[in-house]
C-alpha cells in the first residue's frame, strides 16, 4: 500500500514539474522572438485590395467602374487572381507561349486584340474539358465548334487546335458582335449563348451588359475577363514579378502537310526523327494513334529539333 501512494506521489510531482516547463517554454524572451522573426523574414502574406482604375474599357467601349455593382463585381474577379497564386502564376507563364499566335490571329481575323482575354478567363489557356463538355482553349461545345467549321471526332477535334479555333472563335465573335452591336454584349453571349441572352435582353428591355440581371456566371464573366486584362497590362502594379525566362516560349516547329493515311503516329513521330510525346503536344488536335486519310491534307507541326532545353528557347 505504501508502495503504491509512493508511486502515486512521484508521477504526480513529475507531472506537476512538467507543467512547469510547458508553461515556462510560453515565456518566449524578446530577444528570441526578434531571432525567430529573423529566421522567417521570407515569409510575406500581405493582404490588400488590389487597386481598380477610374476609367477602364474593355474591346474599346467604356465599362461603367463607377456604378457600385460594377466595381464591386470587378473587385471580386481581381481578388481572386490575386491571391489565387497558383493559378495564376501558371497562367502568366502560358502567356508567353499562346498569345504571340492568339495576337496575330485576332489581329488577321479584325477583332479587338482584349478578346485574348477571353480564352484566358475560358481555358487559363490550357486544354481543359468542362463539367458541361466544352473543350480546348477556347471552351468550344461540340456542336457549336461544327457550326463554325472546326473537324470534330475521334480521331480529329481541332478545338484543340490553337490557330482553327482561335480563327473559329474569331468567326463567332464577328457573327455576335454584328448580331448584338456591341463586343461586352457578343462576349457575354459567347458564354451563355445568344439565344440565351437574346431572351433576358428582351425580358428585361435592356441593351447595356452592365444594367442586365444575369445568372452568376455570366454576370461574373465580364469582369473576370477585364480583370486579367489590367493584371496583364499593369503586371507590376499587380505585384507580378517575373523575368523573361519565367514566361514559357513558344516550340520552333515546321509544318509539314500529310494527305495519306497515317496508320500509326507512334512511328509517324519517328519518322520525323522526334518523340511522340512531342508529336502530341504540338498536335494536341491529334486524338487518336493513328490519323485516317481525308479528302483535304492535314497540317501537322513538328519542332525542329527533338528535346529542345529550356534555355534553348530564349
Amino acid at each position: 500500500m505504501k508502495n503504491r501512494i509512493a508511486i502515486i506521489i512521484i508521477m504526480l510531482l513529475l507531472g506537476t514539474i512538467g507543467l512547469c516547463l510547458i508553461v515556462r517554454s510560453g515565456d518566449i524572451s524578446d530577444d528570441d522572438r526578434k531571432n525567430i522573426k529573423d529566421n522567417v523574414s521570407f515569409y510575406h502574406n500581405t493582404l490588400a485590395n488590389p487597386p481598380v482604375p477610374l476609367s477602364v474599357q474593355f474591346c474599346g467601349e467604356n465599362v461603367p467602374i463607377q456604378t457600385y455593382w460594377v466595381r464591386e463585381g470587378l473587385e471580386k474577379e481581381l481578388i481572386i487572381h490575386c491571391y489565387q497564386h497558383s493559378r495564376t502564376i501558371q497562367t502568366f507563364k502560358r502567356s508567353g507561349r499562346f498569345f504571340p499566335e492568339i495576337e496575330k490571329i485576332l489581329k488577321e481575323e479584325g477583332v479587338p486584340e482584349d478578346l485574348k482575354y477571353v480564352c484566358v478567363a475560358e481555358s487559363n489557356l490550357e486544354n481543359v474539358v468542362s463539367p458541361a463538355k466544352a473543350s480546348g482553349y477556347w471552351q468550344f461545345m461540340e456542336s457549336t465548334g461544327k457550326n463554325h467549321g472546326l473537324e470534330i471526332n475521334t480521331t480529329v477535334d481541332e478545338r484543340y487546335h490553337i490557330e482553327k479555333s482561335t480563327r473559329a472563335a474569331c468567326q463567332y465573335f464577328k457573327a455576335l458582335y454584328k448580331k448584338f452591336g456591341s463586343w461586352t454584349l457578343a462576349a457575354a453571349a459567347y458564354n451563355m449563348g445568344e439565344n440565351g441572352l437574346q431572351r433576358v435582353l428582351t425580358e428585361q428591355d435592356e441593351k447595356n451588359y452592365w444594367n442586365l440581371l444575369l445568372n452568376t456566371e455570366t454576370s461574373r464573366y465580364i469582369s473576370r475577363i477585364i480583370s486579367y486584362k489590367l493584371m496583364f497590362e499593369q503586371p507590376e502594379l499587380y505585384g507580378i514579378q517575373f523575368s523573361n525566362t519565367d514566361y514559357y516560349k513558344p516550340i520552333p516547329y515546321k509544318e509539314i502537310s500529310v494527305d495519306t493515311n497515317i496508320a500509326n503516329l507512334v512511328t509517324f513521330a519517328k519518322d520525323q526523327k522526334i518523340l511522340y510525346r512531342e508529336l502530341k503536344e504540338l498536335n494536341p488536335w491529334l486524338r487518336g494513334k493513328s490519323l485516317p486519310k481525308k479528302g483535304i491534307p492535314y497540317i501537322i507541326r513538328i519542332p525542329l529539333k527533338s528535346e529542345f532545353k529550356y534555355m534553348e528557347l530564349y
